[in-house]
């Protein structure tokens, strides 16, 4: 029997990620540290004085005002979902069913995938031989025609993932102001790392989409909580989108507790830089292996041999994503920056010094 799915779906992969356990987990971009366990217990006290038998808000409300005025952003210009790749897939509902999506490769494997799953035409631009982007061949790829009228949606990544490469602001607005008629949607899960944000950018065009996530430098990957930072008429518009009462009680009181004493991600970020230098520098001695410059919480790694180097170290204990299927990334590994003690145990499993 044919199974009734859309053709689209049958030929999609599966996400590409299978779980590895090992003792130094340095594969997914987290946060090298938990929660606190204070934040975590006021957040538990709160959880036991609420009603679970009631529905959330509506469109996390509550939760949108309190991330807004973190982030100086208008709440009305602020929508929350369960972690922003679900924001991928809805942004392409938005503005590129039946349009394009145009992004970079190699890039986050979710741009790609939604946008087939969703019958939008792909277009992906190589990045240049540096892992900088060609802004020149971004914007020809949009093609003629701006103005009034969807066109699809633009995704790019600042810091970049796998690379760690950061877009300059001036190029970015080289972007927006070529892209009237698009979503130019702006992935910001690294800006914690980075000294500076698109958020100027996005005030001065209302094309111009934000997505943040707290799975990074909050440290509550665990807790699925992602957000857009849009114009107030966009976000009115994608808010038709996003399920409603889709915010937990979990994450809307765990969200509100790390936004009200965000004391603590500034001291991981800052342990984090330091770290990543440590790495950088010492990986500049290996005989064989190149770390590219990073402005992310993660180094990229190229090898001779990426299915050698990530076996080497695996049998060490110490577990790296390989990127080496990636266009232009041969021989590729991604490493996150853990702990002094993991960011160690890696060094001596690459055969470098702790």
């Amino acid at each position: 029997m044919t199974l009734p799915i859309r053709p689209a779906v049958l030929a999609s992969p599966d996400y590409p990620f299978v779980p590895v356990n090992a003792p130094v987990k340095l594969d997914q971009n987290e946060s090298f540290a938990d929660f606190p366990e204070a934040l975590k217990d006021l957040a538990l006290q709160r959880m036991r004085a609420l009603p679970w038998h009631r529905y959330t808000d509506l469109n996390a409300e509550a939760l949108s005002e309190a991330i807004a005025a973190h982030d100086g952003w208008s709440a009305s210009g602020t929508v929350v979902t369960t972690g922003s790749n679900v924001l991928i897939a809805l942004l392409i509902q938005l503005g590129a069913l039946g349009g394009r999506v145009v992004t970079v490769a190699p890039n986050f494997a979710l741009y790609a995938l939604d946008a087939k799953l969703l019958g939008a035409a792909l277009t992906e631009v190589p990045l240049n031989a540096d892992a900088s982007l060609d802004m020149d061949a971004l914007i020809a790829a949009l093609g003629p025609g701006t103005g009034d009228g969807p066109h699809g949606v633009i995704y790019l990544p600042r810091p970049h993932a796998p690379t760690g490469s950061l877009c300059e602001l001036d190029a970015l607005e080289r972007l927006a102001t070529a892209s009237t008629g698009w979503l130019l949607v702006v992935d910001e899960a690294y800006h914690h790392f980075t000294p500076t944000d698109a958020r100027e950018l996005a005030r001065r065009h209302p094309h111009v989409v934000l997505l943040r996530t707290f799975s990074k430098a909050w440290g509550l990957a665990g807790l699925r909580l992602g957000y857009a930072l849009a114009s107030d008429g966009v976000a009115r518009q994608l808010r038709k989108l996003v399920p409603p009462f889709g915010v937990s009680v979990l994450q809307t009181v765990c969200a509100l507790v790390a936004l009200e004493q965000p004391g603590y991600v500034q001291a991981r970020v800052a342990a984090t830089l330091s770290e990543r230098e440590r790495l950088y520098s010492a990986l500049q001695r290996h005989p064989t292996w190149r770390p590219l410059p990073s402005h992310a919480n993660f180094l990229l790694v190229r090898t001779p041999d990426a299915a050698a180097a990530h076996a080497k170290l695996l049998a060490q204990g110490v577990l790296v994503r390989r990127q080496d299927s990636l266009p232009g990334l041969q021989g590729c590994l991604r490493v996150t920056v853990g702990t002094v003690a993991e960011n160690n145990a890696f060094l001596r499993a690459a055969g470098l010094a702790g």
